[in-house]
């Protein structure tokens, strides 16, 4: 079953089940908490939850794989007796397979299958995933990032993974690529990639774009801290969506989704 709705792009809530996301670490690591934030989530619009149990944040320390399944799976499990489309944050296979028993859709690896039996157990699986490009890793990605032609690159890269994903038997159909805004870019990087997404558009892979809260909306804006940087966040969704990205993530779901529904009425009616 697709997750993407008909007619405007999905909306994928960010719920980050961890002490030290860069957002909102600390936040949901309550699981009951967790899943009332979730299903807050639905009610407010998302069409899933994307549901991390590590922060990928600059310099970010890493995570077992037993602490990651741990904090994720029980919340994935009552998410989804809930009716809630679940998507799992991980790169790792031990907490993606158990998210997966647990009824989760998505695996979500912001490593595009580093670990290539991460794309085995998605094929067996049947689910849809997300490969992301990170230049580096999550402790050093941005000390020095360094790209001769960052779109082409990045967009390369995303193509050879889902189709080694697609050699493997993940069906074409079920790969969203995400260029990985703030993943080992500077600033300008960034702006790049944003500004050229029809180019990632034109793979025919549906494209995800992860924006929402990030610092380079910070240095944008003057340096404002991550709570205040929603209407930057709202700018570069709706700009996303205008150039033909399919999936949205979003920390502040029900503003997105409002932004969301008159870009949608404003392209329609363009068409």
């Amino acid at each position: 079953m697709s997750v993407l709705p008909i007619g405007r792009p999905a909306l994928m809530g960010v719920l980050n089940v961890t002490p030290d996301s860069f957002s909102d670490g600390g936040l949901y690591f309550d699981q009951d908490k967790a899943v009332e934030a979730g299903i807050r989530m639905v009610e407010d619009g998302a069409d899933l939850v994307d549901v991390g149990g590590e922060s990928t944040r600059p310099g970010a320390s890493p995570v077992s794989a037993e602490d990651e399944r741990q904090r994720v799976v029980p919340v994935v499990r009552r998410l989804v007796e809930r009716g809630v489309v679940v998507s799992v944050d991980t790169s790792k296979v031990e907490v993606a397979s158990a998210a997966l028993d647990a009824g989760a859709q998505v695996v979500n690896d912001v490593t595009a299958f580093g670990d290539p039996e991460m794309a085995d157990v998605c094929a067996r699986s049947g689910c849809t995933v997300c490969l992301m490009h990170m230049q580096g890793e999550p402790r050093t990605m941005q000390e020095a990032p360094h790209y001769d032609d960052v779109v082409a690159e990045v967009r390369d890269f995303l193509v050879g993974r889902a189709r080694a994903a697609e050699a493997v038997g993940v069906a074409g159909d079920r790969i969203w690529i995400d260029p990985g805004i703030g993943f080992g870019k500077t600033l300008g990087h960034n702006l790049a990639l944003l500004a050229r997404l029809d180019e990632f558009v034109a793979t025919g892979y549906p494209v995800l774009i992860g924006v929402s809260r990030k610092s380079f909306l910070g240095k944008i804006l003057g340096g404002a801290p991550p709570d205040e940087r929603l209407e930057g966040t709202l700018a570069v969704q709706v700009l996303a969506q205008a150039a033909g990205a399919k999936i949205v993530r979003a920390h502040d779901v029900r503003p997105a989704r409002r932004a969301m529904e008159v870009a949608s009425a404003v392209l329609s009616a363009g068409a």
